[in-house]
């Protein structure tokens, strides 16, 4: 079969020009026209174009052949068989002129050599010791042949080449490069072969094998073959086994390997110790890597600056930065010179702990030595900001970034989309991501992932509909993080139908075989209260065969016990255990808070032994909710000692916990205790939360001095602590109670200078309450401020002024009354 491929002058290359010139069977002194009379007759087709492309050659000289028409046009023609003798013959004329014919044809015409022609020239160059083309040679075949054509090509060498000269440096280059092409197998299959031929392996190949199996255990076979090969082992093997070792998580046994190569004479190397030291500095045992360097120093060995570099990563990662910095230093003392990896690890370093002026530190020093920085260090720059909050800065440098030729990555503008998302400035991340695509940097499922959980947040839905849209359009897979965020942004907002409709969506075009896709739409149901469709669910799950997880089952539980049925609740828990999972804090914190709600403390309390025996940890939510049944139960001095408890067993207890006894203490009148748990929370380092000084303000109102009341709210006030709108209407709502409408109206100021929305029933609450102090006049301009601020009145306030006004005998105030209820379409009931 014809070979094609694309005829090239290669007179119009003068490395060939020059090559041929220097390479002729003979020197003829013949004239043009001579030449032109010997060359062959173009005017028919050559019977055997082998001889006389050989025959030409001998006659016209290399040179002037193969720059003649006739060549040219032969050539054409030529087959692998035909070139193969071409070959073969000038190999043992003269072997240079094989290799010239061989690369002459491949790279002038693009011919396709035959296996045979390449292991004949492979023969050549192994003879003339010339490696590097060898090496060439066979990575050409191999990049053809591909892995598992090692026995094919044995075959042929063992049938063909037997008795050829160098034929032992060809077989060992045949394993090397196989080696080098990570195709171990092929090489192996070769190195047996070798050892049939009784051939020797150089220790250039048995290292290259050692590096591709390394992370394996056959290392050691390999290891062991070039002992009983008697191959002289390097510093480089050595450096190879320890990697390994290393790699396989046997440091010990490196660091003996080290010590038993050390015994026999081959001390070890800058690469190899420096290996030891990164593994142990990876561990966290930077004092251990240490030891290894100063070993370095000891044997007389030049650390590098890698062996540098290293100990500074650990050190940065231990938070060490003082003496990271002093290394940096002793660097420069011992002639090496820090590199922008010393510099961008020293960044890093400061970047972990939040200290970013540090960072610019290292960069000003980085400057001073002429380094620029480069993209890793401009990355870690924008990390570094934006992790602490300061986004701005984080786009000033992708902006400068920009301005200096520098391309961002997919994932640095990950970090930038993250961190506007973080701080709500969603519209701005979007902006950011045009901006992405137009300076031709695609965007992955992550970026838009990202993006889609912003919107979310934020309740922006569609957005993040039309987001994902487009990411299926550009067939970007979506994952189960951008679905999920969509879906449980519907749920979260009530939007429970739209949720099931995209659900659907999602299983018909065959995307949601994830089960946290099934979890979120079962707890939306159960969430609002549509148990029936979570159950369909769930039988949907195990129809499909899709094994549900224990936040299934918490979702499931959760609904059934908001209905109050403990029976299939407790079933459920049970078919957990049954179907190989393991029930979860979460799942008897569920079951033991509606116990709790339903007043059932024995079966709270036998939830919490089952945890216990099932060594599973409750945590702090699962006292919180024990703390709240023994208040229930006016337990209070049993939940104090729980309180105690939870400390013990290393239990935080949190702003929830605290509110639940408090105010279980200040129902039960013990506001001094209730005050002594407020100062507890200072101690250990809780705030408290608006409504934590809610609930105190509430209990000094009705059960307490409404005066110390007073003075804690104002104090609050003043000290810029904010309360909820509840903690304001308690107050307000005592005050008018008390008929002390001053303080009410105060108070009433107050809340409205803080911003709260005063709404339709905090006006009824008040009004009601002065109305039956028969405080009419003050009822009357509390209305006043309601019609000013644009409430309509409601039928409840109507009627409490118009019974007021009738009480006192006010006939012309309760006739406008009377109309201003009819005019508001409230007819007053009979």
């Amino acid at each position: 079969m014809l070979n094609k491929w694309k005829p090239f002058s290669f007179l119009a290359k003068p490395h060939f020009c020059s090559l041929l010139s220097s390479l002729t069977f003979f020197k003829p002194s013949v004239s043009v026209a001579r030449l032109v009379e010997e060359e062959p007759s173009l005017s028919h087709s050559p019977k055997d174009p082998v001889s006389e492309i050989l025959s030409g050659l001998k006659k016209m000289g290399f040179r002037r052949f193969l720059a003649g028409d006739y060549f040219r046009n032969v050539v054409l023609s030529l087959d692998q068989l035909q070139v193969d003798k071409i070959i073969n013959s000038l190999r043992v004329e003269s072997p240079d002129f094989a290799v010239v014919f061989f690369d002459l044809m491949r790279n002038e015409y693009w011919f396709r050599h035959s296996r045979f022609s390449r292991f004949v020239v492979a023969h050549v160059l192994a003879g003339q010791r010339r490696h590097k083309e060898l090496r060439f040679v066979v990575e050409q075949m191999l990049k053809e042949e591909g892995s598992g054509s090692a026995p094919s090509l044995c075959e042929l060498l063992l049938n063909g080449f037997r008795d050829w000269d160098q034929k032992s440096l060809v077989w060992d280059m045949l394993a090397f490069v196989y080696s080098r092409f990570e195709m171990v197998h092929d090489a192996l299959y070769v190195l047996a072969k070798m050892k049939d031929l009784k051939l020797r392996a150089s220790i250039l190949t048995y290292n290259s094998l050692l590096y591709n199996l390394r992370h394996a255990y056959i290392m050691w076979d390999v290891y062991n073959e070039i002992k009983v090969a008697g191959a002289t082992q390097s510093k480089q093997t050595n450096s190879i086994v320890i990697d390994g070792l290393c790699s396989q998580s046997k440091l010990q046994d490196a660091v003996s390997f080290l010590r038993e190569t050390e015994a026999k004479g081959l001390g070890p190397s800058v690469v190899s110790l420096n290996t030891i030291m990164s593994r142990y500095c990876k561990l966290g045992f930077t004092d251990v890597a240490k030891s290894f360097f100063c070993m370095m120093l000891k044997y007389g060995l030049l650390p590098d600056v890698y062996s540098y570099n290293i100990l500074i990563h650990g050190l940065c990662i231990a938070g060490s930065m003082e003496e990271a910095l002093e290394f940096t230093s002793d660097m420069e003392k011992h002639g090496v010179e820090p590199d922008i990896v010393t510099y961008n690890i020293l960044m890093k370093g400061f970047d972990l702990l939040g200290q970013m002026g540090g960072a610019w530190m290292v960069i000003q020093r980085m400057l001073d030595k002429g380094l620029n920085p480069d993209v890793v260090t401009y990355m870690m720059l924008i990390c570094g900001h934006c992790q602490n909050g300061n986004v701005e800065e984080g786009l000033k440098l992708q902006e400068e970034m920009l301005s200096r030729g520098f391309q961002l990555s997919a994932l640095s503008y990950s970090v930038l989309l993250s961190s506007l998302c973080k701080i709500g400035q969603v519209h701005e991340a979007l902006v950011l991501f045009y901006e992405m695509e137009n300076h031709g940097v695609e965007p992955d499922h992550i970026t838009y992932s990202i993006l889609i959980h912003g919107l979310c947040k934020q309740g922006e839905v569609q957005s993040a509909l039309l987001l994902y849209k487009e990411m299926c359009s550009k067939s970007i897979p979506p994952n189960s993080h951008s679905a999920g965020a969509i879906l449980l942004s519907l749920c979260k907002n009530g939007m429970v139908l739209e949720a099931r409709m995209y659900f659907d969506s999602l299983v018909m075009n065959d995307s949601a075989h994830d089960i946290v896709l099934y979890n979120i739409m079962i707890d939306g149901y159960v969430k609002h209260g549509n148990l029936e469709e979570a159950v369909e669910l769930y039988r949907l799950i195990t129809e499909k065969g899709i094994t549900p997880t224990t936040v299934t089952f918490n979702s499931l539980i959760y609904g059934f016990c908001k209905r109050r049925n403990f029976t299939e609740a407790r079933r459920l828990m049970e078919t957990i255990g049954l179907l190989g999972l393991e029930p979860t804090a979460v799942t008897y914190t569920t079951l033991m808070n509606a116990y709790c709600k339903n007043g059932n403390l024995r079966c709270m309390m036998e939830l919490l032994q089952e945890m216990h025996a099932n060594c599973i940890r409750p945590t702090h939510v699962t006292y919180t909710v024990i703390i709240k049944g023994l208040c229930k139960q006016q337990k209070l001095q049993e939940a104090v000692q729980l309180l105690e408890d939870m400390r013990i067993k290393g239990l935080n207890p949190d702003q929830v916990t605290y509110n639940t006894i408090i105010q279980c203490f200040c129902k039960a009148r013990n506001i001094k205790t209730a005050f002594k748990l407020l100062n507890e929370m200072w101690l250990n380092n809780l705030e408290p939360t608006p409504v934590t000084y809610s609930i105190l303000i509430n209990g000094l109102c009705v059960y307490g001095n409404l005066k110390d009341a007073n003075k804690l709210l104002i104090s609050l006030h003043e000290q810029n602590i904010k309360l909820t709108r509840v903690g304001y209407t308690q107050i307000i709502k005592a005050h008018c109670m008390k008929g002390d409408v001053h303080c009410a109206f105060t108070f009433f100021h107050l809340m409205m200078e803080m911003g709260f929305e005063i709404s339709i029933k905090d006006y009824t609450a008040l009004i009601n309450r002065l109305c039956k102090r028969c405080l009419i006049t003050e009822a009357q301009q509390f209305f006043s401020i309601m019609l000013f601020h644009g409430i309509s009145p409601d039928q409840e306030i109507c009627e409490a002024l118009l019974n007021a006004y009738q009480q006192c005998g006010d006939i012309i105030s309760g006739y406008q009354m009377l109309a201003l209820t009819i005019k508001a379409g409230l007819l007053p009931r009979r």
